[in-house]
């Protein structure tokens, strides 16, 4: 029977499954302060460096570790109980982001006396952070088809947009308030106290053992993931076609000097903008109704990726536009922002959040309903790396183009590629342009 029509998001996963709905919650509380770190560790490193391309190195750094912790945190996925792994994955992200509170303090102390602390030692904690997110990533999204009925998977990924969304709307813009008036160290360990909702989430999951017998992590359940693969071409294209949008539209690296120079307005500002993608995906959470009813996932996704593209160009052209100078100076401090410039922008940026979540939507529910139970695990492996690697590629694009010709440039020419390849994609790539939900094929 067809499901009915309605336009707002379908609570009913919540409602069959206590366990999804621990889970939901947690990861949405904890999911908050995760966010709130990312943005407060940029405006660490550019307080210490004045460098956009340093903030950048926060995410290339860690580009080669968290594409092995993907492709290891899939197979331990697989190997073993599920809610052991995510267990384990969160105490560590918890404590490196308690080292990121010591260090952040350190340095506090540090600049009071006119000095600065050492750079490395965040990249090296970050780097810590975002493997841990990455396993923990990687298992939590291959647990739902075990939460849940198959019927129910696509109304938990619009869930999760819902989620991402108040996560990605209260983490950044909390984070722009939080370093304005307490600094950056309490900031980061108001992260390590919104962990605990997240971890008691996990805790309140069944035991997740494997259904069937799985090779143990290493070369042998590798070789059966990469077989997998090999056969499954539409799942492979729905991480390419998310690697081109992440590599060429991820502006958010920029927004420090952003904040600092070109709108005005700095932490604030920096808050505000990261804030207004969130919202993009939050909107599209609550007006998630309809994608029950959608059947032709790579048409949708793809055509949303290509929306994506205008909105990442059109955040650049408002760049660009104040980067001449015609709209009078602009400060570090909040009343010295550009109101025009910052709305033209937050407009933009939630684009970006409302285009990417209808692709996330259907992307992750082709992973999960295509793939079989065995392979989840390491296939949510890949599709973590992706999701996570694929920003880290997009801010090393972001922040050398910026270095070598000017801030507004990498999200003009990014939005203008992604438009280009997905629309030649569309075209070369038969079967996942004819990818029909009702029949999933990987």
């Amino acid at each position: 029977m067809a499901p009915p029509r309605r336009r707002f998001v379908d609570l009913s996963p919540l409602r069959i499954s206590p366990a999804f709905a621990r889970l939901w919650i947690g990861t949405s509380i904890s999911g908050i302060g995760a966010h709130l770190t990312v943005v407060a560790v940029g405006l660490q490193i550019y307080a210490m460096t004045s460098s956009t391309f340093a903030v950048a190195l926060v995410g290339g750094l860690a580009l080669v570790p968290m594409i092995v912790a993907g492709v290891w945190g899939g197979m331990l996925a697989d190997a073993f109980d599920r809610r052991l792994v995510l267990i384990v994955s969160s105490l560590v992200g918890w404590a490196s982001t308690i080292a990121l509170v010591v260090l952040s303090a350190v340095d506090a102390a540090l600049a009071a006396d006119g000095g600065r602390g050492e750079v490395w030692p965040f990249y090296l904690v970050t780097t810590v952070n975002s493997v841990a997110a990455t396993i923990s990533g990687a298992t939590r999204f291959s647990v739902y088809p075990r939460l849940l009925p198959a019927a129910y998977v696509s109304r938990a990924s619009a869930l999760g947009g819902i989620s991402g969304g108040i996560q990605l709307t209260a983490g950044p813009a909390l984070a722009g308030v939080l370093v304005a008036t307490i600094g950056l160290p309490l900031t980061f360990a108001v992260d390590a106290v919104l962990f605990t909702a997240g971890f008691l989430g996990i805790l309140g999951l069944p035991k997740l053992r494997p259904l069937s017998r799985t090779a143990r992590p290493g070369w042998e359940s590798l070789r059966d993931g990469v077989a997998f693969l090999r056969q499954a071409p539409n799942i492979r294209a729905s991480f390419l076609v998310d690697i081109v949008a992440m590599s060429f539209g991820r502006p958010f690296v920029l927004l420090p000097a952003v904040g600092a120079t070109v709108i005005g307005g700095g932490p604030v500002t920096v808050g505000v903008l990261t804030a207004a993608a969130a919202v993009g995906t939050f909107l599209t959470g609550v007006f998630s109704g309809p994608v029950a009813r959608v059947h032709r996932f790579g048409i949708a996704i793809g055509r949303a990726i290509i929306v994506y593209g205008a909105f990442v160009a059109a955040f650049g052209a408002v760049l660009a536009a104040m980067q001449t100078g015609w709209f009078g100076p602009v400060g570090p401090e909040w009343g010295q922002a550009n109101v025009v410039a910052l709305v033209l922008a937050a407009i933009a940026l939630a684009g970006t959040g409302a285009s990417d979540e209808v692709s996330a939507i259907f992307r992750s529910t082709m992973l999960l309903t295509a793939a079989p139970d065995e392979m989840r695990g390491r296939l949510q492996g890949v599709f973590t790396v992706v999701v996570t690697g694929g920003p880290r590629i997009g801010d090393l694009y972001a922040g050398v183009l910026a270095s070598l010709v000017a801030l507004w440039f990498p999200p003009v020419l990014g939005g203008l590629a992604i438009m280009a390849i997905l629309a030649v994609l569309l075209r070369v790539l038969p079967s996942f342009r004819a990818y029909d939900a009702r029949d999933p094929k990987p």
